[in-house]
């Protein structure tokens, strides 16, 4: 994971960042600490606030980069395909590859995501509206051209994607990554098409 910032001494702001992530996905946001997050990094406790104001802002710090790259990735592998059915491939396996790739950042996102309180809980409720906003393009589009049924809500098909790309991610973290989580994009969005697809599919 390598993250770059204008703002910011670079390198130490990475290295220091990089450590946190580890830290976090390993003992949990709540247990980890300042001093582990220093140790990791190799640099010393107060080094931290030069660049954090506390660990709560490291997380948001993260999120917020991690948006922006990840979004980018997804609106890329969308814009390839033509129609909405690899729209949705495309989506699922950019998804997939971009948390088999980072497995800390998959680790934090699904932990901090299923809390009642959340940390960087803004960070967190922008980045599912922009990703249900991808998701409900593409159904619109979908049921527009006939390919996904028109007579199914709207809301309703986005948790289904959503609660399903979720539970394929968790499921990969629990056996420790001894699959390729990319290998389930595609029949996943098999088992979604077969379930939304119109009669025509």
């Amino acid at each position: 994971m390598v993250i770059a910032t204008k703002n910011k001494s670079t390198e130490k702001y990475n290295t220091i960042l990089e450590a946190a992530v580890k830290v976090f996905a390993a003992n949990g946001f709540y247990q980890s600490t300042i001093a582990q997050i220093a140790r990791e990094a190799g640099v010393a406790d107060g080094t931290i606030y030069l660049y954090f104001k506390n660990k709560d802002d490291i997380l948001f710090q993260f999120f917020n980069y991690k948006t922006k790259q990840v979004f980018q990735q997804f609106g890329e592998a969308v814009a390839l395909a033509d129609n909405p059915i690899d729209k949705l491939r495309n989506l699922v396996r950019s998804h997939l590859k971009a948390f088999q790739q980072d497995r800390c950042m998959a680790i934090l996102y699904q932990t901090e995501t299923h809390k009642y309180k959340r940390i960087a809980d803004d960070r967190i409720k922008e980045m599912s509206k922009m990703y249900l906003d991808i998701i409900s393009d593409i159904i619109e589009q979908g049921q527009q051209e006939g390919c996904i049924r028109k007579d199914l809500y709207l809301g309703l098909v986005k948790r289904f994607i959503v609660g399903s790309v979720d539970e394929v991610i968790n499921t990969w973290l629990h056996a420790d990554g001894q699959y390729e989580l990319a290998s389930m994009a595609d029949p996943l969005v098999e088992l979604l098409i077969r379930g939304i697809g119109s009669s025509a599919n």
